[in-house]
């Protein structure tokens, strides 16, 4: 586990000292998770809150993003993808920005985000379009339903687009 742990930090530490020694470049990072563990004893509920496994993931994400200075966080409007986002904004002293799928990675979005550090909470599959249209390139396919541990991060300087994924369980 610690293995892992210090393979994260250098993955998600090498991202920022990207982004940072890009910085003259202007650099805009993304970074992309799926909601964590919904509650799903009742299936007529459209718009289900987190489970305690959940609430405990979205601290976890917290953890694993500590040293991660955002300027926004996006989510959907839905209580699982607000929960998920909320304690990264929180620590961030951020308000959380809604955000329609339909229109995710559009020319506003873009404006909106542009030389700034993103995080974007959504679905197990929008997030992978987003990720995506981002990088201009089909890449990433559906998260599967039992998958809350996708980090998708993007980060562009100039014309120059670098994507990872990493799973963190």
């Amino acid at each position: 586990m610690k293995r892992y742990l210090i393979i994260i930090c250098s993955v998600l530490f090498s991202v920022q000292c990207l982004a940072q020694t890009e910085q003259a470049q202007k650099a805009t990072t993304y970074y992309f998770i799926r909601h964590a563990e919904k509650e799903l004893s009742n299936t007529s509920d459209t718009d289900p809150h987190l489970t305690s496994d959940g609430y405990q993931r979205a601290q976890h994400w917290k953890e694993i993003l500590q040293h991660i200075r955002f300027d926004a966080v996006y989510s959907t409007d839905f209580n699982r993808t607000k929960e998920t986002g909320q304690p990264i904004a929180t620590k961030n002293q951020l308000e959380i920005i809604t955000y329609s799928v339909s229109t995710s990675y559009d020319d506003s979005f873009k404006a909106a985000t542009k030389e700034k550090t993103v995080l974007i909470v959504g679905h197990s599959n929008t997030i992978p379009n987003f990720v995506n249209a981002v990088i201009g390139n089909e890449k990433y396919q559906e998260i599967d339903d039992l998958n809350n541990g996708n980090l998708y991060i993007v980060t562009i300087a100039d014309k120059f687009i670098s994507d990872f994924l990493l799973t963190i369980n």
